[in-house]
C-alpha cells in the first residue's frame, strides 16, 4: 500500500511530539539529580584536609537552634591584609570538645577538614576540625 505524502506528514508529527514528550518527561529527572549533586558536592564533598597549629584561644557551645562546639586557634606569626592569624572552626563531636576545653591556652596541632559550605547541625564554619594531633605546652 503506498504512502500518501499526509500520511507521512501525520506519522513525523507523531514521532516530533513523542521525542518532545520524552525530553519533557526526563527534565525533572535530570534537574532533580542536578540538584543533588550541587548540594553534594556544595555540602558533604571533603574540599581539603589538613593540620593547622597555634595557641587555643577559646571553645565554645553555642547556637540557637542546633547546639554546635566552635573554638578559635590563633597561630603564630604577624597578621597581615592577605591571611588572618585566626582560624575559626568547628568541632566534631563532644568528647574532642571536652578535650580542648579542659586544656585551653596550650599549643595544639589540629586535623581539620574544609568544606565548601556550613551545615547548621554541623557548625558555623566550612572548618571542622576531627582530631588532636599534639598538645604542648609553651
Amino acid at each position: 500500500m503506498p504512502v500518501t505524502g499526509e500520511q507521512s506528514l501525520a506519522s513525523s508529527g507523531r514521532r516530533r511530539r513523542s521525542t518532545f514528550g520524552r525530553i519533557i518527561r526526563w527534565l525533572p529527572l535530570i534537574g532533580v539529580l542536578t540538584l543533588i549533586a550541587v548540594v553534594y558536592f556544595h555540602y558533604f564533598y571533603r574540599f581539603g584536609e589538613g593540620v593547622k597549629s597555634g595557641h587555643l584561644n577559646y571553645v565554645v557551645r553555642k547556637g540557637n537552634v542546633f547546639k554546635t562546639y566552635e573554638g578559635k586557634l590563633i597561630q603564630q606569626g604577624y597578621k597581615t591584609n592577605l591571611q588572618s592569624n585566626e582560624f575559626e572552626f568547628s568541632i566534631a563531636n563532644r568528647r574532642l570538645f571536652d578535650s580542648l576545653s579542659l586544656h585551653s591556652g596550650k599549643i595544639f596541632d589540629l586535623h581539620y577538614i574544609e568544606y565548601h559550605g556550613a551545615l547548621p547541625w554541623r557548625g558555623n564554619t566550612r572548618y571542622v576540625v576531627d582530631s588532636i594531633i599534639a598538645m604542648h605546652d609553651e
